[in-house]
């Protein structure tokens, strides 16, 4: 059986989230932090051997307080991130342990995510050491000029949407990093394509959908509900009932 690292990308800024109190992967969703919805479905799994977060260095002391006990149930690694998401990224795959076959990469702010599309996602990653769940695009598309109107409509033909989780082999990930140089890249398969590496597409849901915003908190709720339970359940956090991070 191969085995899996999962880097749980928790660093970024929540800019658009604007809570005063809570950046979107610490929020509440159904009485539970949004991160640890991801963190309970992979490390309730066999084969992933070792659960990295990465979260901002200014936080660290606040997360340490509300979820270390948390980190030290799940034996969770808790690595501070960078400027920039792939920054956070290579810090994380930097603690990956060497006898790790395959990495998977996902958003925490991703809580809606299954045993299902994570098994097909890693069965894809073996096969073709790169896969990444994404969406067909089903809306129009209009490309917009700097005064609001509309320049074109861009055919939305081959377009898929991609979602994490987003997984490689480690040693092309690492290849992948090790050659980013100054790019910027907006997710990891990016940087795997720049490498002329073929990066297979396996079918995600809407359903897998990234909280953004207060809005998408609430749909991220009623979608929970419709999905199937983890098989393991693992703590939420040591007072479930009590909001006690405000």
């Amino acid at each position: 059986m191969s085995k899996f690292a999962v880097i749980i990308a928790a660093a970024g800024k929540s800019a658009r989230f604007t809570d005063k109190n809570y950046k979107k992967p610490y929020a509440p969703l159904a009485n539970k932090a949004v991160w640890l919805y991801s963190a309970d479905r992979f490390t309730g799994r066999g084969d992933v051997k070792q659960v990295i977060v990465v979260i901002s260095p200014e936080d660290r002391e606040d997360f340490m307080s509300k979820f270390g006990a948390n980190v030290a149930i799940l034996s969770i690694d808790v690595v501070d991130g960078g400027d920039e998401r792939s920054d956070s990224v290579a810090k994380g795959l930097a603690r990956v342990k060497s006898d790790i076959d395959f990495v998977c990469v996902h958003d925490a702010a991703r809580p809606c995510i299954v045993d299902d599309w994570i098994t097909k996602v890693f069965e894809a990653a073996e096969k073709s050491d790169a896969a990444i769940l994404a969406i067909p695009v089903s809306g129009t598309l209009k490309r917009v000029g700097a005064d609001h109107a509309v320049v074109e409509t861009v055919s939305r033909e081959a377009l898929w949407e991609a979602q994490t989780p987003q997984v490689f082999r480690r040693t092309l990930l690492l290849e992948a990093h090790a050659k980013r140089g100054n790019f910027t890249a907006t997710d990891d398969a990016q940087l795997v394509e720049r490498l002329g590496r073929k990066v297979t597409i396996v079918a995600g849901s809407p359903i897998n959908l990234k909280i953004n915003t207060k809005e998408d908190l609430r749909l991220a709720e009623q979608a929970l509900k419709a999905l199937p339970k983890p098989k393991l359940n693992n703590p939420a956090h040591p007072f479930a009932n009590d909001d006690m991070w405000r």
